[in-house]
C-alpha cells in the first residue's frame, strides 16, 4: 500500500498517504461498521475516496481503527480519544497530524498555476522580498508554501474570521527541499508565533506545525 511517509516532529505524529487504491481496496482495510453508514452520506466519489484514505492512513499511524467526528465548525476530532487531529487532502494525497495535548495543523497542496492569480489575496508585501527576481519555479514553490502555511496556522488557531492577508504573516525564508520558517498571527489581541515545518515533493508541498501549548513537552508522542 502506498504509505508515503510517517514521522515524528515537535512531539507530534505526521503521515502522508499516496492514494492509488480503488474505494473497494481501501474499504477492505477497515472493519468498523460505522464506515459504511458514513460513506452512504457522502455523494461525490472523490469525497468518498478521501474519507477512506484518511481513515486507512490514521489506522497505519495509530495502530488500530479510530472513529473521526467533526465539530459544528468542521474541525475534526477523535471519538473517545484525547489526542488531537488535523487533516488535509489534495489530488491523490491525504495528510494527517496527531498530537497528544496540543493543536496540530497540517496542509498539503498540489502544484498549480492558479496560486499566482490569487496571490494578492494572501501574500503581504513584506513576505516575499525580491519576488520579482525569483525564477518562476522558485516563485511557485514560495507562493504555494505561503498559502499552505497560512492554512496550517489557521487550523492551529481554531478561530473564525481570519483574513490570510491581514491576520497572518510568513517571515521570509530561503527555499530548500525541506526546512522550517516562522509564522505570526495578528488575529487576536496577543500576537502568536508559529514554527512551521515544510517539505517539497515532486507533486505537492506540505506544511505542518503545533500550537504553542505543545512546545513544553519533552518526549515524542508515542502510542
Amino acid at each position: 500500500m502506498p504509505l508515503l511517509k510517517i514521522w515524528n516532529e515537535d512531539n507530534g505524529l505526521w503521515g502522508i498517504w499516496h492514494v492509488t487504491e480503488t474505494p473497494e481496496e481501501l474499504r477492505a482495510c477497515l472493519s468498523d461498521a460505522t464506515v459504511s453508514q458514513e460513506l452512504e452520506a457522502l455523494k461525490a466519489p472523490s469525497r468518498k475516496l478521501e474519507y477512506l484514505a484518511v481513515r486507512v492512513l490514521l489506522k497505519a499511524m495509530w495502530g488500530r481503527e479510530v472513529r473521526i467526528g467533526h465539530e459544528p465548525s468542521g474541525k475534526p476530532f477523535l471519538w473517545n480519544e484525547s489526542c488531537r487531529i488535523s487533516i488535509s487532502h489534495t489530488k491523490n494525497y491525504v495528510a494527517v497530524g496527531l498530537h497528544a495535548i496540543a493543536s496540530p495543523g497540517i496542509d498539503i497542496e498540489m502544484y498549480g498555476e492558479r496560486v499566482r492569480k490569487v496571490a494578492p489575496r494572501f501574500v503581504r508585501e513584506d513576505e516575499m522580498p525580491g519576488r520579482e527576481r525569483m525564477e518562476p519555479q522558485e516563485e511557485l514553490y514560495q507562493l504555494l508554501l505561503h498559502w499552505s502555511a497560512k492554512e496550517t496556522m489557521f487550523k492551529v488557531m481554531d478561530c473564525s474570521e481570519v483574513d490570510f492577508l491581514e491576520h497572518l504573516k510568513v517571515v521570509p525564508f530561503p527555499l530548500a527541499s525541506s526546512g522550517s520558517f516562522r509564522g505570526e498571527s495578528f488575529r487576536l489581541e496577543e500576537k502568536r508565533h508559529f514554527m512551521i515545518h515544510y517539505l517539497i515533493h515532486p507533486e505537492f508541498v506540505c506544511t505542518y506545525c503545533v500550537g504553542n501549548d505543545g512546545k513544553q513537552i519533552q518526549e515524542d508522542f508515542v502510542f
